[in-house]
């Protein structure tokens, strides 16, 4: 199967995000007044969506996190923290539907930075 590019109405047939394609090479700021390209948005409008389908079709979405040019950590924290935080998923199907890649070794730290968040918003709760 051909993949296709990701948007919030029409996902992959891998389910694959691209942040840096699908969202934004800049992605910063935690809530929405922090503007477009928040942490909250992100979640709100991609990884919420896509995880639902995917914990409802069994399939895994792929998230390419390499391409932007940095990460906020508050964007990070916010995103990914916040869907446990916000009790919108449980820590085991996060990692069951989820699957974090990129092709640049630098990238490494990000992912450690997206764990590390889930792991301490897990610990709140």
């Amino acid at each position: 199967m051909d993949s296709i590019s990701v948007t919030p109405e029409r996902w992959s047939l891998d389910m694959k995000i691209d942040i840096a394609k699908d969202f934004s090479e800049y992605p910063a700021g935690r809530t929405l007044v922090d503007g477009p390209d928040s942490g909250e948005r992100f979640r709100t409008d991609f990884l919420v969506p896509a995880l639902n389908k995917a914990s409802l079709s069994g399939e895994t979405v792929v998230l390419q996190i390499d391409g932007v040019r940095t990460f906020g950590s508050s964007f990070l924290e916010e995103a990914f923290g916040g869907l446990i935080r916000n009790k919108l998923f449980e820590r085991k199907d996060i990692e069951k539907y989820l699957k974090i890649t990129y092709d640049r070794e630098s990238f490494e730290f990000y992912k450690d930075l997206i764990i590390k968040y889930l792991n301490d918003a897990q610990k709140e709760t």
